[in-house]
């Protein structure tokens, strides 16, 4: 799998909530994006199996259930990727609700003055 089937909002806040918490487990994942365990699961695989994130137990942990995700070198390029098809994301959605609100303001000021 080369890109995950998951949205771009979606892969950039779960890769940086990786980046910042590698030891973060999958139920903390899925609270923090207000998703479900088992989307929060997919959505780990999917980046696992894309090559963008490395999974790993710590060696010296006595809980072997404890999980480090670690994102890879393509990870951390296709993170800047995704970081920057949200940015424009972001930005056209920015521009629009912008012209809508002028939009509603001319009528309103239009029908102030009828």
């Amino acid at each position: 799998m080369n890109n995950p089937k998951i949205p771009d909002n979606v892969s950039y806040q779960v890769l940086k909530l990786l980046e910042a918490n590698p030891s973060i487990s999958q139920r903390q994942l899925a609270s923090s994006l207000g998703v479900s365990l088992g989307k929060a699961n997919y959505c780990m695989k999917a980046l696992v199996s894309a090559g963008w994130v490395k999974v790993g137990n710590f060696a010296k942990s006595n809980n072997k259930a404890i999980y480090a995700y670690l994102l890879t070198p393509k990870g951390l390029k296709e993170k800047a990727a995704v970081t920057m098809r949200f940015l424009e994301d972001k930005q056209r959605q920015y521009n629009q609700l912008k012209d809508e609100i002028a939009s509603l303001r001319q009528e309103i000021g239009g029908a102030k003055n009828n």
